[in-house]
C-alpha cells in the first residue's frame, strides 16, 4: 500500500526552488555565484509600508482577523481594482490569502474537479499545472510560439477547448516569458472564453512591471459575461517588494468568493494581521515607489538585452513585462563540455552552475524546454557579470 496519497504523489519539486538551493550552498562555500533563478525584486520593502507593519504590531494588532482579510484591506483592494483596472467589486468579492500563490490554489480548488481540463498557455509558470494536477484536474497546454512572442491565439485557443474545459490560466504579463498581451489580444482570447462558457484564472502579480507601451488589461473587464466567469489573482509580492509579507488576493463572482472563503477558514484561517495592516499602507502609496523600482528593472532588461544580441548561439524573444527573459540555448545542444554532452535545457543549466557559477532554471519545467529561464531580479553587476560568464560557457562547447 503506498503510504502518500495519490494527489501528493503527482506534485513535481520547484526546479526554482533547487537551482536557488544549489547556488545558495556553493555561496556559503565562499563561492562568486551569480544567481538569476528565484523571480524575487532585490529591493527593500519601502521605509513606510515596513513602517506601518512596526506599528501595526506596536498597537497590539497580533489577534485574528476574519478569514477572508481585514474589511479595511478589503475595501482597499476595491479601490485599487477601480482605480488600476476600472473594475468594480464589493469587499465580500475579494479574498485575502498567505500570497498569490495560494490564492491561485483556492481558485483551483473551488472550481476544478476530478477529470477537468484546464488550459494553460505555455511557456507557463511552473506551478500552474501542479496545482491543477493537486486538484484532480487536467492540465492541457497550448503552445505560445516564438513567432508570436510566446502569446497564443483565439484560434489555439478555440482548438483547445473540449467539453471537459473549465478554465483558463491567464497571466499577463508572463512569468517565464514576460509577454504582455494587448487589450485587443485579450479582448479575443475573451470572446472565446464566453462563446464557450469557461472560466478564467487571471494571474495579474505582473501588472505593474511593464516597459512598453503595451500595457496590460484585465479579463474581467472584457463583458460583463467575462467579469461574471474571471477570477483575478494579484499581490503585493512584487509591486512592493513585499514576497516574505505573503499577501495575496483575489475578486471573484460572490459566490466562489463565499466558497473560497468557506475552505480557507478551515485550512489556514486569515493571512498575517501584520502584513494586512502593511498591505493597507501599501495600496495607498505614492506612485513615486513603484515607478523607482520599474525604471531600475527597466534599465536592467535594456542593458541585458544588448549583451545577449551580442551572444554567437543564444538569443531571446524580447520580453514586454516582469522581470525575466526566456534565454533561448538550443545551439548549445549536441556539444560537449569536455567529456559531457549538452541534451537539453537541464544539461545546460547543471553545467553551466558548476562551469561558470552561474545559476539559471532550465525551461522544461516551464513548457520550454530549449531556453532557461534569466531573472534580473539582482544587481547590475551581477547581472552583466553572469552574462559574460554564459557567453563564456557558450564558446567552451565544442
Amino acid at each position: 500500500m503506498e503510504i502518500l496519497a495519490k494527489r501528493i504523489r503527482t506534485i513535481s519539486p520547484s526546479q526554482t526552488l533547487a537551482i536557488s538551493a544549489k547556488a545558495k550552498a556553493m555561496k556559503a562555500e565562499g563561492e562568486y555565484v551569480v544567481n538569476f533563478g528565484v523571480g524575487e525584486p532585490d529591493f527593500p520593502t519601502p521605509a513606510h509600508i515596513v513602517e506601518a507593519g512596526i506599528e501595526a504590531l506596536r498597537a497590539g494588532k497580533t489577534k485574528y482577523t476574519p478569514s477572508s482579510g481585514l474589511p479595511e484591506l478589503r475595501k482597499a483592494i476595491c479601490g485599487k481594482f477601480a482605480r488600476d483596472n476600472g473594475l468594480t467589486y464589493e469587499p465580500s468579492q475579494i479574498i485575502v490569502s498567505n500570497g498569490a500563490k495560494h490564492s491561485i490554489f483556492n481558485v483551483c480548488y473551488a472550481l476544478v474537479d476530478e477529470g477537468d481540463e484546464v488550459i494553460i498557455p505555455a511557456p507557463y509558470w511552473l506551478t500552474y499545472p501542479e496545482v491543477v494536477k493537486t486538484c484532480g484536474g487536467v492540465p492541457v497546454y497550448v503552445e505560445g510560439t516564438k513567432e508570436n512572442k510566446f502569446k497564443i491565439t483565439p484560434e489555439q485557443l478555440e482548438a483547445a477547448i473540449t467539453p471537459r474545459t473549465k478554465m483558463l490560466i491567464f497571466n499577463s504579463p508572463c512569468n517565464p516569458t514576460g509577454a504582455v498581451y494587448s487589450e485587443a489580444e485579450v479582448r479575443a482570447l475573451g470572446a472565446v472564453c464566453e462563446k464557450y462558457g469557461i472560466y478564467v484564472l487571471a494571474d495579474e502579480i505582473y501588472e505593474r512591471l511593464v516597459y512598453t507601451d503595451v500595457k496590460p488589461f484585465s479579463m474581467a473587464k472584457v463583458s460583463d459575461a467575462m467579469y461574471e466567469h474571471t477570477i483575478t489573482v494579484n499581490g503585493v509580492s512584487k509591486t512592493y517588494s513585499m514576497t516574505g509579507w505573503r499577501i495575496g488576493y483575489l475578486a471573484a463572482p460572490k459566490s466562489i468568493a463565499k466558497a473560497i472563503d468557506s475552505f480557507q477558514s478551515h485550512a489556514t484561517s486569515n493571512a498575517c494581521s501584520i502584513a494586512q495592516y502593511a498591505t493597507i499602507t501599501a495600496l495607498g502609496s505614492p506612485e513615486e515607489c513603484v515607478e523607482e523600482m520599474v525604471a531600475r528593472f527597466a534599465e536592467r532588461r535594456a542593458a541585458a538585452l544588448a549583451r545577449i544580441e551580442k551572444m554567437k548561439d543564444a538569443y531571446c524573444i524580447v520580453p514586454e513585462g516582469a522581470f525575466y527573459i526566456m534565454l533561448v540555448v538550443s545551439g548549445a545542444f549536441g556539444k560537449k563540455l569536455g567529456e559531457r554532452t549538452i541534451e537539453n535545457a537541464a544539461d545546460f543549466a547543471d553545467a553551466l552552475l558548476e562551469e561558470k557559477k552561474v545559476a539559471v532554471v532550465p525551461g522544461g519545467p516551464f513548457g520550454a524546454d530549449d531556453c532557461v529561464r534569466l531573472s534580473y531580479s539582482l544587481s547590475m553587476e551581477d547581472m552583466m557579470e553572469g552574462l559574460e560568464r554564459i557567453d563564456a560557457f557558450m564558446a567552451q562547447l565544442k
